[in-house]
């Protein structure tokens, strides 16, 4: 079953992870990552590996959303469980420099011991949306 959720999106792993981001709290991220997370993340002009916290927040999450990216907005959240993972798909607003954005990223995640151990990341970039 899927579910979107807007008001509590932090009820699993995923919806967690969804809202810190869009928080920029890299000290909750961090920990919901194991410290031997497995993470690969394709962006549209690149591929990413990380194998510890420090590395998916500093080499990966910080280059996705840098300082001057302002995100104002988690629009959408939706989890659900595949097997033996957990898929959550989450679109935010965003602001920078270079003007207002929409970008969405779907995740397949395992937990181990109770945080994220296995983490795939498909990232749309950046798509500008207009003004409202």
């Amino acid at each position: 079953m899927s579910e979107t959720v807007k008001a509590d999106p932090s009820a699993s792993l995923g919806g967690a992870f969804a809202a810190a981001l869009a928080a920029k709290d890299f000290d909750a991220i961090r920990a919901l990552l194991h410290p031997e997370i497995e993470f690969r993340g394709l962006t549209p002009r690149r591929n990413w590996e990380a194998d510890d916290p420090d590395a998916v927040i500093g080499s990966v999450l910080r280059t996705w959303f840098e300082d001057s990216d302002e995100i104002e907005e988690l629009e959408r959240v939706e989890t659900d469980a595949f097997a033996d993972r957990e898929r959550v798909a989450y679109r935010f607003r965003v602001r920078n420099p270079e003007g207002l954005f929409r970008v969405e990223q779907q995740v397949y995640l395992s937990e181990r011991d109770g945080r994220i151990g296995w983490m795939r990341t498909l990232c749309s970039g950046y798509r500008p949306i207009e003004e409202d």
